[in-house]
């Protein structure tokens, strides 16, 4: 099995200058360099052994999940190793396979089949997402690190801020924002910037919470929080907003989400969309698929433009955020972390180990994608009109983001 296994060994010891050890079920040991090792990456049965061969790193993965496979040491080192050695990159038949099966089960396709996937992960509670999100908006999206930002909250401030510029959010302005979360955003744009609007959620739980939020708030006539599929948003507004979710639309679902904005927004208006893409066409990683978010597809940034255009958007600014994302991700790894003992007291049964290492996988190796170097994988800001806008209706140059506080 040892054997088998050498190439994967020999690429992973040529992608980082660190020391890593594996130790194999029978008491044989592989390290590439002397040293004392960064991580070790330790079998705990031949079928682990084999399970890697045959699903590659989501073998790895899963075996860290289970515990036949442990890693001890660095484990933010060891998952940079593997995504810096491509081991991402290079599905196995198995795998692929495994995925087409996912999304023949979990498609979103049908919209019922859609909430129940976005459940699976935005179900959990919002008192688990309370204990690592930033408060009191819980942003579960790409924060904006500008230079100087020394806290989450800062840049989660920072990133809604420059959403609403983006936007030229005048008071009065009636929004919609699609997939709302628990409503953080439209709460900051009505504080600061007068408007009213609409959140549009699939997850009951996290529409219950905002309309919590939106009675303690006062703003009862002003915010209103609908549970629905984003797909069937009703009226047209003024700026459209969508932050986090065209990564939910599915894989074959893509247009009609694009449209679905279009036909929300008013000749004329603004919206702004923010979302991971890729660059170039690949397949969405089965084992997020699998294990953190059900059904969900990362399109490509070239897609994601042609579907646009289709449905009769202008589009008027592409950002590229992906580094901000690394951050972002660190500061929440840190925080779950942090707060995993009461975490794990809110749900004993819920908040298992086995959830534990399933999060903090999903945490880290997705701040190393990000900030990889060789990574494909992004976080764009698009702003978009319905319509071609004039000199007079939206601003020549960037300028006006980065204007200072008055």
């Amino acid at each position: 099995m040892r054997g088998l296994l050498a190439p994967v060994l020999h690429r992973l010891s040529a992608s980082i200058p660190d020391c890593f050890r594996v130790e194999f079920a029978d008491g044989s040991h592989y390290q590439n360099r002397d040293g004392e090792a960064a991580f070790t990456l330790r079998f705990r049965s031949a079928a682990a052994e084999s399970a890697v061969v045959t699903f590659g790193h989501i073998g790895v993965i899963e075996g860290y999940f289970n515990r036949s496979i442990e890693v001890e040491g660095n484990l933010r080192l060891a998952i940079r190793a593997g995504i810096a050695a491509g081991l991402d990159n290079r599905p196995t038949l198995p795998v692929r396979l495994r995925n087409r099966w996912h999304e023949f089960r979990r498609s979103n396709r049908d919209p019922l089949q859609a909430k129940r996937n976005a459940e699976y992960h935005y179900a959990l509670g919002t008192d688990f997402y309370r204990l690592w999100l930033d408060a009191p908006y819980m942003m579960y999206t790409c924060a904006y690190w500008q230079e100087g930002t020394t806290s989450l909250e800062q840049a989660q401030i920072a990133k809604m801020e420059h959403v609403c510029r983006k936007l030229l959010l005048q008071p009065g302005d009636h929004v919609v924002d699609i997939g709302c979360g628990w409503g953080g955003f439209l709460f900051y744009a009505q504080e600061r910037h007068g408007i009213t609007g609409i959140g549009v959620n699939t997850t009951g739980e996290q529409v219950a919470a905002m309309r919590r939020e939106i009675v303690r708030r006062g703003l009862e006539g002003q915010i209103h929080a609908v549970e629905a599929d984003f797909r069937t948003v009703q009226g047209q507004f003024d700026k459209v907003i969508s932050i986090g979710v065209l990564e939910h639309a599915g894989r074959d679902q893509l247009r009609e989400v694009i449209k679905a904005h279009a036909d929300s927004l008013k000749p004329g208006g603004l919206g702004v969309l923010h979302f991971i893409g890729h660059v170039g066409r690949f397949e969405t990683e089965f084992w997020v698929r699998k294990h953190i978010f059900p059904g969900g597809w990362i399109p490509s940034l070239a897609e994601t433009i042609e579907a646009m255009e289709d449905c009769g958007l202008e589009v008027i600014d592409v950002e590229n955020l992906r580094r901000h994302y690394a951050h972002t991700l660190d500061a929440w790894a840190e925080r779950f972390d942090a707060h995993w003992p009461e975490i794990q007291q809110l749900d004993p049964q819920r908040f298992t180990e086995h959830f534990r290492r399933r999060w903090r996988v999903y945490l880290l190796s997705c701040a190393e994608m990000f900030r990889s170097p060789k990574a494909y994988t992004h976080l764009f800001q698009i702003v978009y009109s319905k319509g071609n806008i004039s000199d007079a209706s939206y601003p020549m140059s960037r300028r006006f983001l980065y204007r200072e506080e008055t």
